[in-house]
């Protein structure tokens, strides 16, 4: 008897010990939840194949940085006009860390003087249709991802004040990344993203929250974005929910489901909320 109850001793300890190496490695459920969607193919058909482009930066350089698991991390990095240890960790869409994300992180950069990493979790992979996309997105493996985002941490150094945004795929990994930044992160911005739903790993979260979702959308689904305000709520969280009348991708003109009104308000409302958090 005094075998048995110490072999299950011995098992409970390595039980507990694996349920410690997971929760401290980060997300699990919310992200690779979304990126399941890539099978659907309704979901696939909400995203067109981007148009070719070509964005020649006036600022912005291609980096590596070492991640967290001792290995190089691509990403995209605008440096402001004026010195400033704030930061803007951009997200890309399930598309990769392209052109029109390059873009937009440089619109962004100009408009709020801030420094702005775009980080790359496809490893230097950009789909250029939605099959590709859909297959990029469903290879990001958590523990690799966690890693790009905490050597970004590591790359911009402790002083640094970080707010988060990104769209889609990127909406989810917005709020991630603001997890994984404990008290550097001084603000979130999620479009049409997929909320974290574990309570516990909310309530670690050290800053607002802003999001934009579509009515008509089913990634996420008003009722998901309904149960992310109680879980917020629960967390003891500020989640600022924003809704229009749209679709998935609404703030994407490439989309077909674009709405330049509801885009409009929420750029308008993303400016706001860093200036806010900027003074």
């Amino acid at each position: 008897m005094r075998k048995i109850i110490a072999a299950l001793c011995i098992i409970s300890g390595f039980v507990a010990k694996a349920q410690e190496k997971i929760t401290c490695c980060a997300p699990v459920g919310a992200t690779e939840e979304y990126a399941l969607n890539a099978s659907d193919k309704s979901f696939k058909m909400m995203h067109p194949d981007p148009l070719p482009f070509v964005y020649m930066s006036e600022k912005g350089k291609d980096i590596t940085y070492k991640t967290t698991d001792g290995t190089d991390a691509h990403a995209f990095e605008i440096k402001a006009d004026k010195n400033t240890n704030y930061y803007l960790f951009v997200v890309h869409e399930w598309y990769g860390l392209n052109d029109y994300i390059k873009q937009e992180a440089e619109k962004l950069s100009n408009e709020l003087g801030v420094n702005v990493i775009a980080l790359d979790l496809y490893d230097n992979k950009v789909a250029a249709n939605r099959d590709d996309a859909g297959k990029y997105m469903q290879t990001v493996k958590t523990e690799r991802a966690i890693s790009i985002i905490r050597g970004a941490y590591g790359y911009v150094g402790a002083d640094a004040k970080v707010f988060t945004i990104g769209w889609c795929f990127g909406g989810g990994w917005s709020l991630q990344t603001a997890i994984e930044g404990g008290k550097q992160v001084v603000g979130c911005m999620m479009y049409y993203g997929q909320p974290e739903k574990n309570v516990d790993r909310l309530k670690t979260l050290n800053c607002d929250v802003i999001g934009f979702f579509g009515n008509q959308d089913q990634w996420p689904s008003p009722a998901v974005v309904d149960q992310f305000e109680k879980d917020a709520q629960a967390a003891g969280i500020k989640l600022m929910v924003n809704r229009y009348e749209a679709n998935h991708g609404f703030a994407n003109p490439s989309n077909p489901s674009f709405n330049p009104e509801a885009k409009e308000d929420a750029h308008k409302k993303v400016l706001a909320f860093v200036k806010e958090r900027m003074k």
